[in-house]
């Protein structure tokens, strides 16, 4: 049976709270549920599909006729769009929204260390908790990808699929300008994460930590010896001590 994070519930009335100065070590659990993983993949191959697309509309490439790059870039958009509401809806359903909401817990600490202290061979001044899988910076990017950059995309695909809607107003040509701008300043938004986030996915331990962990759904996660003992009890079995790198 595999351990699994839904199962492991710290914020029961009589579960043990953490104190300085307790002992932690590493449990590797299966952190990211199926639909996390399926909803991380399945957005991944469709952001890459639209920013392909996309330059190939804007002429940075030749590598697909203009109808078809038309058809696919549209259809990506729509089944992307279709994947975020249920997306939205299952994080709100199950809590999981509680893992975007943005702490400013050493975020300065955190910035610095990916700025360059990584390069240097810093320690990781951040680790997984068994409620908390994004850290600070990660989740402040995680909201504003979804409400600066995913909202202009939308509000600005949307208009502009429904173009023919709107054309005949005196205006529409300036308005047309703005919304064609606004797309493109957020894809090229889009791509710059998308090249910052590979990056961030192989400065695991080994380089290919984090990108297995989303593939298998198993991470690692810091417990004091009373949490452990804890959920031990609570499920019935004994927790994967996380292998030594």
């Amino acid at each position: 049976m595999t351990t699994s994070v839904h199962n492991l519930d710290l914020d029961r009335a009589n579960a043990p709270k953490r104190k300085d100065g307790d002992a932690l070590h590493k449990y590797r659990i299966t952190i990211y549920k199926g639909y996390e993983r399926f909803w991380h993949w399945s957005q991944a191959f469709l952001i890459i599909s639209l920013l392909f697309t996309g330059f190939g509309l804007h002429g940075l490439h030749n590598l697909l006729p203009f109808g078809l790059a038309v058809m696919l870039h549209t259809g990506a958009a729509l089944l992307l769009m279709t994947l975020w509401v249920f997306t939205i809806f299952w994080w709100f359903t199950t809590g999981e929204w509680k893992q975007f909401f943005p702490k400013n817990e050493n975020l300065w600490t955190i910035m610095k260390y990916y700025a360059w202290g990584i390069l240097q061979g810093a320690s990781k001044p951040y680790h997984k908790r068994l409620h908390s899988k994004q850290n600070p910076l990660q989740a402040i990017t995680y909201v504003a990808l979804t409400f600066v950059i995913g909202a202009t995309l939308w509000s600005t695909g949307i208009a502009y699929l429904l173009y023919n809607l709107w054309e005949a107003n005196a205006w529409s040509g300036s308005v047309l300008t703005t919304v064609v701008f606004l797309h493109t300043a957020a894809a090229w938004g889009m791509a710059l994460f998308v090249v910052i986030h590979v990056y961030m996915a192989t400065t695991g331990k080994p380089w290919y930590h984090y990108i297995q962990s989303m593939v298998t759904g198993r991470d690692d996660v810091d417990l004091s010896e009373a949490e452990a003992a804890y959920l031990e009890e609570l499920q019935g079995e004994p927790l994967t001590r996380s292998p030594r790198h």
